[in-house]
């Protein structure tokens, strides 16, 4: 007898205007199946998922649950009806406790009040499930971006659910913390709850994943069996293009086709905030890609929000060009010529509610406005202009962002600051959560801004992103710049192993 699949949606069409998102997709999930869903940015994975809690409302097809049909008008009604969602950007409540945020919705009660005492031993029990040992009592902005997805998770999964959707989970964990994820994903499974695992990670699937579906231009293209299949192949079909082409072409966009100039663009000297950074040194050269490798908590983010003056500095020196200090405030570091993509491309980087043109256009408002107003044609033709360049796919510049996939979003990121003509250009995780095209995409644009003269400074988890892009990798570990590799030293396994604390020291 054949198990009655735990979702099964057909024929499922959605549009936004005279946009198509979805086109007759179809998915089905067996109970207890680990399922992946993989995809170019715009495939529609996104679109499927919020139709599927509720968020969106399909304009045609069908939705069975457990062999039932059922139709959600918002993720809460999905949660109580058995899907849990975590998606890729933490939706939590940053000024709320890490136990309100666990209990949200489920708060436990005693005599009609909540029982805090309770609620705090429930998020304890939660949470060391993840391996997570901390004062649950504390804000949860206090917590570092990691810790809270792992939270985020945690959440979801504490939840009596028959399908946990996971959005790019991983996009925030180091090694360790992944294999924490995969044994709560392999217990699940053997509880009978079915997960469905959105990433672009293809080597993650053939590690916890058993069937995979294929999404193109808001339709399936095939279901595998995850021993059926390689990541070549997976490639092909996500970008509609022949194996052996993309096996010809390689697997990214970097090149290294210059070595950058020997002007000096940046240079830090034992820079300091009195916390995690301790003692973080490093020269740019104009035309020049410099990686920022580290485990989670290096230092690595915090060193660069100190360069933007996103955060001060304790001690250290700093010189940019010719400005031989900190700068007091990022208008001025933006002023000088530096441009700065965060890493929480959606707390940080966008806002929602503004239209693709707005976002794209902030930080060079000053320079456009004349007398308070900015000229509105001359603001629409340099939109249009990037929107062409970098390719993003949108229904027009006055599409509200948050409606854009997650790598055209990171590209009109990219394009507010290409816009301001930068002379350093930081980017913090650039490439976190985008499909392999897109990722190529902006991998090849960060290549040709460098061979144009601009100097990079990239933090990337990816070690292949940093050995195949990078002219040189400066290795933080503890807070303090311990070693730098180039050349026949810039390899997997030396970066690994400077990472992990085993490698000599080098000049910087």
């Amino acid at each position: 007898m054949v198990d009655t699949p735990v979702l099964k949606m057909t024929a499922i069409r959605k549009s936004f205007g005279d946009v198509p998102a979805l086109t007759d997709a179809a998915l089905t999930i067996r109970p207890g199946e680990v399922h992946a869903l993989i995809g170019q940015n715009g495939a529609g994975k996104s679109t499927m998922i919020k139709i599927l809690n509720g968020a969106y409302r399909k304009d045609a097809g069908e939705i069975e649950l457990d062999g039932q049909a059922v139709r959600f008008s918002s993720p809460h009604e999905a949660q109580l009806g058995g899907i849990s969602t975590i998606f890729q950007e933490v939706n939590l409540v940053h000024y709320r406790s890490v136990t309100e945020n666990i209990v949200l919705g489920q708060e436990p009660k005693k005599f009609g009040m909540i029982d805090w005492p309770k609620a705090h031993r429930r998020a304890e029990e939660v949470l060391q499930r993840f391996g997570l040992n901390l004062d649950v009592r504390q804000p949860l902005h206090h917590c570092n971006i990691a810790v809270q997805q792992l939270i985020a998770i945690a959440r979801a999964v504490s939840f009596d659910a028959r399908l946990v959707i996971m959005d790019e989970p991983t996009s925030s964990l180091d090694s360790q913390e992944k294999q924490v994820l995969f044994r709560v994903i392999r217990d699940l499974s053997a509880q009978g709850v079915a997960v469905l695992y959105v990433s672009h990670h293809l080597e993650e699937l053939f590690e916890v994943c058993d069937r995979v579906t294929v999404m193109r231009n808001g339709s399936m293209i095939a279901t595998h069996e995850m021993s059926d299949v390689t990541k070549l192949g997976l490639v092909s079909e996500m970008i509609g293009r022949d194996a052996n082409q993309i096996a010809e072409s390689g697997a990214t966009g970097f090149g290294k086709t210059h070595a950058g100039s020997q002007t000096v663009v940046l240079e830090l000297q034992n820079l300091s905030n009195g916390t995690n950074v301790k003692d973080a040194s490093l020269i740019v050269h104009q035309g020049e890609i410099v990686g920022l490798a580290g485990l989670l908590g290096a230092g690595r983010t915090e060193t660069v929000a100190m360069i933007f003056c996103a955060d001060h500095p304790a001690g250290g020196n700093m010189a940019f060009k010719e400005h031989r200090s900190f700068f007091r405030e990022p208008a001025e570091a933006i002023n000088a010529g530096i441009g700065y993509c965060t890493e929480d491309r959606k707390a940080e980087g966008i806002i929602p509610g503004l239209s693709i043109r707005e976002n794209l256009t902030l930080a060079m408002i000053p320079r456009l406005a004349k007398r308070g107003v900015i000229p509105r044609m001359a603001e629409r033709e340099m939109v249009a202009d990037f929107i062409d360049k970098l390719s993003v796919k949108c229904a027009g510049m006055d599409q509200p962002i948050r409606e854009l996939s997650g790598g055209n979003q990171q590209k009109v990121l990219l394009a507010r600051w290409m816009a301001t003509q930068p002379d350093l250009l930081i980017l913090d995780e650039p490439t976190r959560g985008i499909d392999v095209g897109a990722k190529r995409e902006i991998q090849t644009l960060i290549e040709g801004l460098s061979a144009a003269g601009l100097s990079v400074l990239m933090i990337s988890s990816e070690f292949e992103e940093l050995v195949e892009g990078a002219n040189r990798v400066v290795v933080l570990q503890e807070g303090k710049a311990i070693t730098t590799l180039t050349g026949g030293d810039l390899n997997e396994d030396s970066l690994l192993a400077a990472v992990a604390g085993e490698a000599e020291g080098a000049a910087l």
